[in-house]
């Protein structure tokens, strides 16, 4: 069957499976319906497809897609729709209409041989005509990496980035080198260039396939939070996953252990069982009892405890640049605490009581004998940690801290993980702050301007909500923070740990530690007419939440979890702006244990755009696998990419769609920082779309109002710090929709083991590069 593709409603980004809508030409302009692996079809191409009839249950007659060629028109009706399809970067359907018009039938052969003849076009200057060429150029290009990767199934988008990657060497490096692949483009993973190596030939037991897998399951690692893993389970996870020999691991594990650029064998201490947690305090300030339930396995991934029973050592393997990282991390936090000199000595003799009678006057409101020990301690030691919960007064804190800063002219320089923390440590503190990736000014390629040999000009740093620093860009960051400097990291080490591998706060916080640090336990009276603060240390000390009777904390019971999805959804955007008069979309946030499933992220964030930024008449979109970006969507990007922006833009950063041009085939951003960032379609895979996100990703970010499904569907996730990290989220209003079983087994659930970390070894010099 021949037919001009009119409309995608349906593509499955990971096997290239897509329901289309094709016009035969036939039929009076009626749209027959299309599926199958349409891998790089694009809508206004006109393609010869084989397959077979039959008929769907609900869609009913569909004609079933095995193999498809793309033919270009001949017509100057099809020549015309081809061209204005937005398939060619610069060409629109105007444009479209000018060329043909001058050229008939032969506009395609002109493109193709002859594109300087385009200037003869009204409208068409050098500089567009050389822009069309160069795109059809590419276009080809990529059209023949994608027929060469149609065998293995390889989805649109990353057959366009490995093109981007290699140009014209794309289909040599795919069938001589495909493990290439996993380490030099973004979205390709090993189980994608593994199946590619399977299809080109590449036998399985391979060193290079080995060795490929080993780094793979270590990277699979980071993404647990681990810096290392033990070599007894690296070796047993590559055999499974491999299907190979055992000794045929440990051979190419020697090799990579023994190649710079592999990997780093290291002999670590275990570390000791841990040891009970202190005691918590409930909202009213007495001892909590342990929770009634013995903590359970999570189902967290994390092969056992990684501290065993503190009898001898372990053999670590890392990825290079994490252990690298930890290392020099150790070092120059040490280094920082060693120094002699001070760039705060002032506060070395100050008399006490008049700096905090003044600080008294000026802010109205008098310290609590922790935060007073809290201020004397990021003022008059290098490195200082600020941990607690909310309504303890950790930002009344870091603003005493900050103000007796200025008052002895000290320069001062504010810093939060993402944009919005940056933004409302701002606030708090009357003073600029940036994010940390701003600060440090990171390049491409992760260097930062600043760093050991061109330090920050400051004299204090302080960084908050300090839990999400994975170990990467912890690194850069004390690395930046000059000799004498003082550096205040603060932030809820009972939250989650950092998406990234590593805990670092939670490691800076190990005893016995160098590093001094002040945990504030005492909720203030204000804090406590709060549902949201108290319900948080509720849950923080194994107490459930209380979700009656309050004016900022609800529970809508739901046991079906597809019934609680489409509720939360009702929920965040009807119900709360209604009562609340909140925004959908800018105050109301979906915070979801996990992405999957019927209440997962990626369900809830169709329905959510359907509900809060649904398809209009006339209004531009574009289409990705299964998700359709339209202006007015909430997204955010969800990998770091030094490239885009003035400084970068990194995973995590939310934004607002602000322009949509299919002519020039470019998407605006506007992202939380206030600055518009302007994304090729090809790179629309870079985004997602955030009108619900994990509670992982949510990490520092901070929302008038927060959604969060708890369901059943999500046992594996539900733990203690994941629901109390989610209701800390909240500035003014929570509400909990789903079941009353799962909320509790929340509260109940400890996550059963830490990551696999040496940095608090490092610190404590107990382990020495």
């Amino acid at each position: 069957m021949e037919g001009v593709l009119e409309r995608i409603t349906y593509a499955n980004e990971e096997n290239g499976y897509t329901v289309a809508r094709v016009d035969t030409g036939r039929g009076g302009g009626e749209l027959l319906t299309v599926v199958g692996a349409l891998l790089g079809a694009q809508v206004g191409e006109s393609l010869r497809m084989e397959g077979r009839w039959g008929s769907h249950p609900q869609y009913g007659r569909q004609f079933m897609v095995e193999n498809y060629t793309t033919v270009l028109p001949a017509t100057v009706q099809g020549i015309q729709r081809y061209l204005g399809s937005g398939l060619i970067k610069g060409i629109g359907p105007k444009t479209a209409e000018r060329i043909v018009e001058h050229f008939g039938t032969e506009t395609l052969e002109v493109i193709e041989a002859d594109a300087e003849r385009l200037i003869a076009v009204p409208g068409l200057g050098p500089k567009r005509t050389a822009l069309i060429a160069a795109a059809w150029e590419e276009q080809k290009a990529i059209k023949e990496v994608m027929v060469f990767l149609q065998s293995v199934e390889v989805s649109t988008s990353i057959a366009v980035r490995i093109y981007k990657q290699y140009g014209d060497a794309s289909i040599s490096v795919v069938k001589n080198q495909p493990y290439r692949l996993a380490a030099d483009v973004w979205g390709i993973g090993f189980l994608t260039a593994d199946r590619i190596a399977r299809a080109v030939g590449i036998p399985q037991d391979s060193p290079e396939r080995v060795k490929a897998g080993l780094q793979y399951a270590l990277s699979q690692s980071t993404e647990q939070g681990h810096c290392f893993l033990p070599e007894e389970r690296l070796i047993a996870d590559a055999v499974k996953l491999l299907q190979v020999d055992t000794g045929l691991v440990i051979e190419c594990l020697a090799e990579l252990a023994d190649d710079p650029e592999g990997v780093v064998r290291e002999r670590i201490p275990e570390r000791p069982a841990p040891s009970a947690p202190p005691p918590r305090r409930s909202p009213d300030g007495s001892a909590a009892d342990a929770p009634p339930d013995e903590p359970r396995d999570t189902g967290e991934d994390t092969g056992g405890d990684p501290g065993g029973d503190g009898a001898g050592r372990l053999d670590a393997i890392y990825l290079v640049p994490l252990h690298r990282a930890e290392v020099a991390l150790a070092a120059q936090v040490r280094r920082l605490l060693r120094n002699e000199g001070d760039r705060l000595s002032a506060f070395q003799g100050v008399d006490w009581g008049k700096a905090l009678a003044w600080l008294a006057a000026r802010t109205g409101a008098e310290l609590a004998p922790e935060q007073e020990q809290a201020v004397r301690l990021a003022l008059t030691e290098k490195v200082a940690v600020l941990t607690g919960g909310p309504g303890c007064g950790k930002s009344f804190t870091v603003r005493s801290v900050v103000e007796l800063a200025r008052a002895k002219r000290a320069k001062v320089v504010l810093a939060a993980p993402t944009g919005r923390a940056a933004k409302r440590l701002a606030e708090l503190t009357g003073a600029e702050a940036s994010t940390v990736h701003r600060l440090l000014e990171l390049r491409p390629g992760g260097d930062a301007a600043y760093d050991r040999d061109r330090p920050l000009d400051a004299d204090l740093v302080v960084v908050d909500e300090a839990s999400m620093l994975d170990v990467l860009l912890a690194n850069k960051l004390v690395k930046a923070v000059a000799p004498g400097a003082h550096l205040l990291l603060v932030g809820d080490v009972d939250q989650l740990p950092s998406v990234g591998p590593g805990q670092v706060l939670r490691d800076f916080l190990a005893e016995p530690g160098p590093v001094p640090a002040v945990r504030l336990t005492r909720i203030f009276r204000q804090a406590q007419q709060s549902g949201v603060v108290t319900n948080a240390h509720r849950i923080n000390t194994g107490l459930p939440p209380v979700t009656q009777g309050l004016a900022d904390f609800f529970l809508f019971a739901e046991e079906d979890t597809e019934a609680a999805g489409k509720l939360a959804v009702d929920v965040a955007a009807r119900r709360v702006p209604a009562r609340f008069g909140l925004d959908p979309r800018r105050d109301v946030q979906v915070l979801a244990p996990m992405h999957r499933g019927p209440a997962g992220a990626g369900v809830l964030n169709a329905l959510l755009q359907e509900a809060i930024t649904p398809a209009r008449p006339g209004l531009p979109e574009r289409r990705i696998g299964g998700r359709v970006f339209r202006v007015g969507d909430k997204v955010t990007q969800i990998r770091n990419n030094y490239d885009k922006g003035e400084n970068g833009v990194f995973n995590g950063t939310v934004g607002v769609v602000t322009g949509l041009d299919p002519v020039e085939q470019r998407l605006t951003v506007l992202t939380e920082e206030d600055e518009e960032v302007p994304y090729d379609f090809t790179e629309l895979d870079e985004l997602a779309h955030a009108y619900a996100v994990t509670i992982h990703r949510s990490q520092g970010s901070e929302y008038p109002c927060v959604v969060i499904p708890v369901t059943m569907s999500a046992w594996m996730m539900l733990q203690r710090n994941l629901l109390y990290t989610a209701v800390t989220r909240a500035k003014r209003l929570v509400v909990l929709v789903g079941s009353r079983r799962a909320l509790g087994q929340a509260v109940r659930s400890v996550s059963a083991g830490s990551r696999y970390t040496a940095l608090d070894k490092r610190l404590t010099g107990a382990l020495c590069p």
